[in-house]
């Protein structure tokens, strides 16, 4: 937050909630800090999260991000669009193309369903290789909430 800025929660009728519409995109640098941090917070302690070397040795190019990471970004994502009263409520992703470091991946999601507080977004997250990530997350936003 900048100074001078307030946290306030975004009214219903600020977010956008039609199907068919489609979120704004958010660029994710992926740096070997984003790809290593992620994988310790989320306690994956597999060598191919942290260490180039045995990276190579498995057959990959480089370290990548992993699956919680990915899942922690998608949610991101979501709740950065809908506000504070978002709610996840299911996540359903897939893996396909590896974050390796120095990359970029851009996540993009459009509104496929709305049910009165409840919205289903398809996000695709895409880097220089193809699509790292596909999937659904189905959110609520209840007015005046604290979530």
């Amino acid at each position: 937050m900048k100074a001078g800025e307030e946290l306030r929660t975004k009214a219903r009728d600020e977010i956008r909630t039609q199907v068919g519409d489609e979120l704004a995109p958010l660029t994710i640098p992926i740096t070997r800090t984003l790809i290593v941090s992620g994988a310790i917070a989320s306690r994956d302690y597999q060598d191919v999260h942290h260490d180039a070397e045995l990276a190579h040795q498995k057959g990959s190019p480089d370290i990548f991000m992993n699956i919680l990471t990915t899942n922690g970004l998608v949610g991101r994502y979501i709740t950065d669009h809908f506000g504070p009263n978002a709610v996840l409520r299911k996540v359903a992703i897939r893996l396909g193309a590896p974050n390796y470091p120095g990359d970029t991946m851009v996540l993009t999601g459009t509104i496929t369903e709305v049910d009165g507080d409840t919205t289903q977004v398809r996000v695709v997250g895409r880097n220089g290789i193809g699509n790292h990530v596909t999937g659904t997350v189905t959110v609520v936003v209840h007015e005046g909430s604290a979530a």
